[in-house]
């Protein structure tokens, strides 16, 4: 008789906007998955505590793994407070629908809704509904990054737009971007790793004819686009506008940068105008700010 496996479920309850941090962490660990969880169906989350869950195998090496996963989640608590995990043994009978039961759809701005494949989803006239599976640790619309990112495409697409994402993780920005009715989107990410789950994403929504999705960064987009959005760190951001960011945003286009800490925007600020590109809207949620404007006319 087979013997069955059992599995160390570890939670751990965080604010939103570093949900996907502990999530990255614990994916190093957990080769049964990382779930994230958000209390209710439908809701809209911006800021708030949600809870974080891996799954571990338990075998003979699980004492120094659980050691080497605290020691991980520790060093990140130096940054921004994170709680002790907790850890509970979960039968492989009950594990595969374990980390499900946690994933409801989540609304972000007026229309968009992130709806985990499974689940059943009753869209209102005018939703637009991206499917994305867990594990997808970053990108998952809970940041406060994504979040405002979603809502500014939300706003400023227009259909038949030519778009550049560029840092895309899990294509999230450019799913959204197509089912705003973009004519096509370009979505870049230096990491091969997210390069692959993006296109995962891309054909789960059917978006393959729109969406293209490659590994690279500025060299990669030739052109201009109508709207370009950098969702990634703020020194990469001032690194892409030194290395010609503005060039790629076509003169009238407009623009998103995401991924900025309140001390950092002036910095960021001061970068992007040097390389052409007015700064004309700030949104925030918390710490975080995210930069929108367009590239002004030069005559």
């Amino acid at each position: 008789m087979l013997e069955r496996m059992e599995w160390l479920q570890v939670s751990v309850d965080v604010d939103a906007e570093v949900a996907e941090a502990v999530a990255d962490v614990l994916s190093r660990f957990a080769p049964g998955g990382v779930a994230i969880e958000v209390s209710g169906e439908g809701r809209t989350l911006a800021v708030g505590t949600v809870t974080v869950r891996a799954y571990l195998p338990v075998g003979p090496d699980t004492p120094h793994t659980r050691q080497r996963l605290e020691e991980a989640l520790w060093h990140l608590g130096q940054i921004s407070p994170i709680p002790s995990p907790t850890f509970t043994h979960v039968a492989e009978a009950d594990w595969a629908d374990a980390w499900k039961e946690h994933f409801h759809p989540l609304r972000v701005g007026e229309h968009i809704v992130i709806k985990p494949t499974w689940r059943e989803f009753q869209a209102s006239a005018g939703d637009i509904v991206i499917e994305l599976d867990p594990g997808m640790a970053f990108g998952t619309g809970l940041h406060p990054t994504t979040q405002m990112c979603l809502m500014a495409l939300e706003k400023s697409i227009q259909p038949g737009d030519r778009v550049l994402d560029l840092g895309t993780g899990s294509g999230i920005l450019a799913l959204a971007a197509a089912k705003l009715r973009a004519r096509t989107v370009l979505a870049l990410d230096t990491d091969p790793v997210a390069v692959a789950v993006a296109r995962e994403n891309v054909q789960l929504n059917g978006a393959t004819d729109q969406v293209t999705v490659a590994q690279g960064s500025l060299e990669q987009a030739i052109g201009t686009y109508d709207l370009v959005v950098v969702n990634i760190l703020a020194k990469v951001i001032i690194a892409l506008a030194h290395e010609g960011l503005a060039t790629r945003v076509r003169v009238g286009g407009q623009w998103v940068a995401a991924g900025i800490i309140d001390p950092q925007v002036d910095e960021v600020t001061t970068a992007l105008t040097a390389a052409g590109l007015r700064v004309t809207e700030q949104q925030r949620i918390t710490d975080w700010v995210t930069l929108i404007g367009c590239r002004p006319d030069e005559g």
